[in-house]
């Protein structure tokens, strides 16, 4: 059989490696130069600029005779890595977005070569198999008490939440059926009421949008948690069926709601309890922080990222149920996919597993990394990166020039220059953003505007905290 040219040869097969190799080697050259070019954590010039160098890059993006294979990845690569936001860079430091792994990077081009699809186990048997031994690994770490946990992968919180609330939404209604035909009274079904802080993840309110449910009850959030006190008065005016959410590390500040005494009043008031540990569930991994995730094991389902301090790429979701009998509703039927007689005769059917049915097997990359690196190695990393935050709380502590919001619960740390106004840092922000010199966030509370510096990177050093402080001070008026 003749060898395809390198554009049109395939990454799978026993021939696929030797074709993939020298394209490599150039994608990991155009990698270097485009890092180099940007140098610093976001390209200069504003979003203008970074879309001009991509027009010129591209032109033209469909030309009638292709520029082959080593040209179009130099040239673009280079592009997109030139115009990049890097997370590996210390002073990228706005969102919950990690600088993911090398282990895990490699780990996922594999999961490219091979391209399994996570719909039928005749697309992906050992993907499958792989996936099932790792999500049931991983809820066990959720739910150690529990006989048999279970996880599904997604492609993170807000997919995660969604599947949360449709599961719950599902639960109460096959709760009530039950009721209804034992009292043989009545048809009408109470839709289930969502109670969440005014902390919890927007994504809670759109999945109750997209589900058709009630909008969720949110209440204030003064101090950055749900506040038991307010949220029992609230459930005692309330009626059943009712889902509480409670929010393990916030967006905005990375706080953790009092889980034990949450989990408390889910069971005194007879609510399902949905946990989005989306940022604060690795510090399961860790020794020094696991507690401060105590209760999460109570909730009915837990939302967990690892592509945020799991530092995996883009997608690395999961929601993990301590009873495999929740996902029961997710059960679905297309004969090409899962027929009866084919579940029957023993083969696995992975239909049920997921709302998508293409979809990538994520799971490959994270158990390379727990194989790799173990709890131990992980939670290290959780420890350095949420010692580095409270370095940076230290400095702003003992700045003349800053005040610092609170002391950081998990990675994130709000901050601002002492008399700063919020229209100053708005555009002490976006001046830093268009200089390409730093990446951070902005949180609103009671107080007004601060800024958000969201550390993801466990090799971050003091003196990379110090110039980042520096670069605020140096836009910062007197």
């Amino acid at each position: 059989m003749p060898v395809p040219p390198a554009g049109t040869a395939l990454a799978g097969g026993t021939n696929g490696p030797r074709a993939l190799r020298p394209l490599l080697d150039t994608v990991l050259d155009a990698l270097t130069t485009g890092a180099e070019d940007r140098a610093g954590p976001l390209p200069p010039g504003g979003p203008e600029a970074v879309a001009r160098s991509v027009r010129d890059a591209c032109a033209p993006l469909l030309p009638e005779h292709g520029s082959g294979p080593h040209t179009a990845l130099r040239t673009l690569v280079h592009t997109l890595a030139a115009g990049a936001a890097d997370p590996a860079d210390p002073h990228c430091a706005a969102h919950l977005h990690c600088p993911p792994l090398a282990l895990a990077t490699a780990a996922d081009l594999a999961a490219s070569a091979l391209n399994p699809s996570m719909d039928s186990w005749d697309q992906a048997p050992a993907a499958s198999a792989l996936e099932a031994l790792t999500c049931r690994e991983l809820a066990a770490l959720v739910h150690p008490t529990a006989t048999a946990p279970d996880a599904l992968v997604t492609t993170g919180g807000t997919e995660s939440n969604q599947l949360a609330l449709l599961l719950a939404r599902e639960a109460t209604h096959s709760d009530q059926g039950r009721s209804r035909t034992a009292a043989h009274h009545g048809n009408a079904t109470a839709p289930l009421q969502i109670v969440c802080g005014a902390n919890a993840h927007h994504s809670i309110h759109r999945a109750a949008w997209l589900l058709g449910l009630p909008g969720p009850i949110t209440l204030p959030t003064p101090d950055g948690v749900l506040d038991p006190h307010a949220l029992d008065a609230a459930l005692h005016t309330l009626h059943s069926p009712l889902l509480i959410t409670a929010t393990a590390g916030s967006t905005d500040s990375g706080a953790i709601d009092p889980l034990p005494a949450i989990a408390d009043l889910a069971d005194r008031h007879g609510a399902r309890l949905h946990i989005d540990a989306s940022y604060g569930g690795p510090l399961l991994f860790s020794d020094t922080h696991r507690t401060a995730l105590d209760g999460l094991a109570r909730a009915h389902t837990v939302t967990l990222d690892l592509h945020k301090l799991g530092w995996q790429p883009v997608a690395a979701g999961l929601l993990t149920v301590p009873d495999p009998a929740t996902l029961a509703p997710l059960a679905h039927r297309a004969d090409y996919l899962n027929a009866d007689d084919d579940t029957e005769a023993g083969l696995p059917d992975l239909l049920g597993r997921s709302l998508r049915t293409t979809r990538r097997p994520d799971i490959l990359k994270i158990a390379v990394t727990l194989k790799a690196l173990g709890r131990r190695g992980l939670g290290d990393l959780v420890d350095r990166t949420l010692d580095a935050a409270r370095t940076l709380a230290d400095l702003i502590e003992d700045h003349p020039h800053y005040e610092l919001h609170s002391r950081p619960t998990l990675s994130t740390v709000l901050f601002r220059p002492i008399g700063a106004d919020d229209t100053t840092l708005a555009g002490i922000r976006r001046t830093l953003l268009t200089d390409g010199h730093a990446v951070l966030g902005r949180t609103v509370t009671p107080t007004g505007l601060w800024l958000k510096a969201t550390l993801l990177n466990p090799h971050t050093q003091s003196g990379d905290l110090t110039t980042l402080l520096k670069l605020v001070e140096g836009h910062t008026p007197r």
